[in-house]
This record gives structure tokens, sequence and C-alpha cells, in this order.
């Protein structure tokens, strides 16, 4: 139980470095670093499913930030980098939700 305990906290640090790194873009590779580093030690437990959220949230950010950033210099780029902040945030926001309620998150 305490170790699922401190494996929630872990958890929580990851959606705040993903929030961070809206401003220093580094905490989110740490983040994602540190999801892969806990990944098999969360396995069966509802903090499975924050993981694979987190990790996903990482890798889709990644794409639209990297298209985004290749588009703006045509314009529309600057409109998917910030439809792509918002999304985000929100994945964020709803991950720490479902995290502070112990529910799993649903793909």
């Amino acid at each position: 139980m305490q170790q699922l305990a401190a494996n929630k906290q872990y958890t929580q640090i990851i959606y705040i470095l993903q929030l961070v790194s809206l401003v220093f873009g580094i905490t989110a590779i740490i983040g994602v670093v540190m999801n892969y580093v806990k990944l098999s030690e969360v396995r069966g437990t509802f903090l499975e499913s924050h993981f694979r959220w987190q990790i996903r949230t990482f890798w889709f950010i990644l794409l639209w930030t990297i298209i985004g950033g290749i588009l703006s210099m045509v314009g529309i780029g600057l409109l998917i980098l910030l439809v792509a902040a918002v999304w985000y945030i929100y994945r964020a926001i709803k991950g720490i939700n479902s995290l502070n309620g112990n529910r799993p998150m649903y793909f």
C-alpha cells in the first residue's frame, strides 16, 4: 500500500512536469523518461493507465509541435501549436483529476 502511494505521488510529479514543460520544454522529456523507468513497477495497478496516458500525451505533443513548428512558416502552424497546447493542458488536468480520485485513465 505504501508503494502504491509513493507511485501515485511519482505519477503526480510527472503531470506537473508536463504542465511546467509549457514554459521549460525539457521537463516533458524528464517526465517521459521517468514514465519509462517506473512503468514495470506500476504494471497491474490503476497507475499503469496513467503512465500510458502520459507517455501517449508526450509523443503526440512532440509530433504536433514538430508539425506546427514546420507549418508556422506558412502561418497555420501557429494555430496548430495553440490547439496542441490547449489539448496538452487538458490531458494533464484530466489526468491529475482522475489520479486524485484514484481512477484509471480510459483511452
